[in-house]
């Protein structure tokens, strides 16, 4: 009895691991991370692994090894290459960009600059030197709604 039981679940195998796959495949699809992707690549050769009837345990280690084989050695690459987490929105898009100085800025007095899509912003001096009207600055840091710049040479 228990053994036809052990081999119903080991015809069931393949099944349960294409569901693995497409769970994970969904979970990836929700939390875009970068991190059940390999879990559902693991999957993917584990649905034929299961077709010769090899025992649970086995399959689970080899599931286990693959997933983490795939993890250390490709995701620092996938992330580095797609750019996971590094997209910088709103004001952070800001930081590295020239913007045209429209009011000087001194030591004491906050001046104005105009960046690339036409915005006008509050900017401060980083080493607090004077920058003067017409020219360029690059932008270093936000504060607030005030843009802390660097004087272009």
């Amino acid at each position: 009895m228990t053994l036809n039981i052990i081999e119903m679940i080991l015809n069931f195998m393949p099944w349960v691991w294409l569901a693995v796959l497409i769970i994970c495949c969904v979970v990836e699809a929700f939390t875009m991370a970068l991190t059940t992707i390999w879990a559902a690549i693991a999957a993917l050769p584990m649905i034929f692994i299961a077709r010769t009837h090899m025992p649970l345990q086995w399959q689970v280690l080899i599931f286990v090894l693959i997933t983490v084989i795939l993890i250390i050695f490709t995701r620092p690459f996938a992330v580095k290459k797609l750019k996971i987490g590094k997209n910088t929105t709103n004001v952070n898009s800001l930081i590295g960009e020239e913007i045209l100085i429209t009011k000087a800025v001194s030591k004491f007095q906050k001046g104005e600059g105009k960046t690339k899509n036409g915005v006008i912003w509050n900017i401060t001096s980083q080493s607090e030197e004077e920058i003067t009207k017409g020219s360029t600055a690059k932008v270093v840091e936000v504060n607030g709604n005030t843009l802390i710049v660097d004087k272009e040479n």
